[in-house]
């Protein structure tokens, strides 16, 4: 009895390799079977069987439609079974997808994005009051970090007034007289800092004013009822 071997150069080529050549095979049966209600049942099957040896495709969005439409590519469009959805054929699997449009929009201070014109428009709309300054605040601050970021040098509050001017097409005017501060995010980082060290340091001069306070009062004690005796 002599045992003849088989090697993947001789075997047909895999059309899908992460299903495996079983799969494959199963869909040569399926294909080859002449009663179309019993090769109906196989392709269902079949089906079934792929989704459990690829259970990562059920995370997939119409991950049933995925598994289809590799049957189809898997039998070489040969399968003649219905299906729950649109059969794929050579034209459609291989179809290129058209070149995708690129937005063409004009960027007048590209160190800004399209971000902040877009705050900028929103806010310009808002009527005068505390709450229209307090946007404005924290536009300008962002301005000037994001300027510090892309030019490593810092805006003054004329030239971030001046372009929160230009971009909402002269509908925020600011005045000299306004309450506007743009401190950046790095100017405010740096307060708070001190603000801690400060809170920190007078607090440790307590506590140590505390515990003398203590040691003193516990001294006079001893030497009070020291006295007594």
């Amino acid at each position: 009895m002599s045992l003849s071997l088989e090697y993947n150069t001789e075997r047909g080529k895999l059309h899908i390799s992460e299903y495996g050549r079983i799969i494959q095979r199963l869909i040569a049966v399926a294909v080859a079977e002449p009663n179309r209600e019993r090769r109906q049942i196989i392709a269902n099957d079949i089906i079934k069987l792929m989704g459990q040896l690829n259970p990562h495709l059920r995370d997939v969005a119409d991950y049933k439609h995925k598994l289809w439409d590799h049957l189809f590519v898997m039998s070489d469009f040969k399968l003649d079974v219905d299906s729950p959805y649109p059969i794929p054929t050579t034209e459609t699997i291989k179809a290129k997808p058209g070149p995708l449009s690129y937005p063409q929009s004009k960027i007048k201070f590209r160190f800004y994005g399209k971000i902040v014109p877009k705050m900028i428009e929103k806010i310009s709309d808002f009527e005068e009051g505390p709450s229209r300054t307090a946007y404005i605040n924290a536009i300008g601050s962002f301005m000037k970090m994001s300027s510090k970021a892309w030019n490593l040098e810092m805006l003054n509050d004329e030239e971030v007034m001046n372009h929160l001017e230009s971009l909402s097409q002269g509908k925020i005017s600011v005045n000299e007289s306004d309450d506007l501060q743009f401190k950046n995010m790095q100017q405010r980082k740096v307060t708070a800092i001190g603000e801690d060290k400060f809170t920190n340091h007078r607090n440790n001069n307590n506590n140590q004013n505390r515990n003398k306070f203590n040691k003193n009062k516990n001294r006079n004690f001893k030497n009070f009822k020291n006295s007594g005796r």
